[in-house]
């Protein structure tokens, strides 16, 4: 196997910071998630390979030059002081146009201020102004 140089491991870095978000889209191995699962990266080793636990709840590497890792763009909602991480910005984007068909007056309000910022691209949307 060849190793990637030590650039490539440091573009790898900076990358796939912990905490990104990928869904496997190839491993050739018996103990492979199954492909579409999603995970969370938790570093970048010297070899390449990208850290990552599992959604469920495997830890298998993605090997760098054999596996296959897409990165998620994430979007992080911030409503009631409480943040959440989105796989996508679609899926946040649905989630909240649903919230605010469902509710009234204050909270309402605070759904479309989410639901506004989302639609202009910002990575993390509050509900404060």
């Amino acid at each position: 196997m060849n190793y990637p140089s030590r650039e490539i491991v440091e573009r790898l870095r900076r990358e796939y910071p912990a905490g990104s978000r990928v869904v496997l889209r190839k491993m050739d191995d018996s103990q492979a998630p199954p492909i579409g699962t999603r995970g969370t990266i938790t570093g970048v080793d010297d070899t390449g390979s990208l850290l990552v636990n599992w959604d469920n709840g495997s830890g298998l590497n993605v090997v760098y030059g054999e596996d296959y890792a897409e990165k998620l763009n994430t979007v992080t909602t911030v409503c009631y002081g409480k943040a959440d991480i989105w796989d996508s910005r679609q899926e946040a984007v649905d989630f909240f146009l649903q919230a605010i068909a469902g509710s009234e007056d204050s909270e309402r309000d605070r759904y479309v201020n989410i639901y506004t910022k989302l639609l202009s691209g910002l990575d993390i949307c509050s509900d404060e102004d």
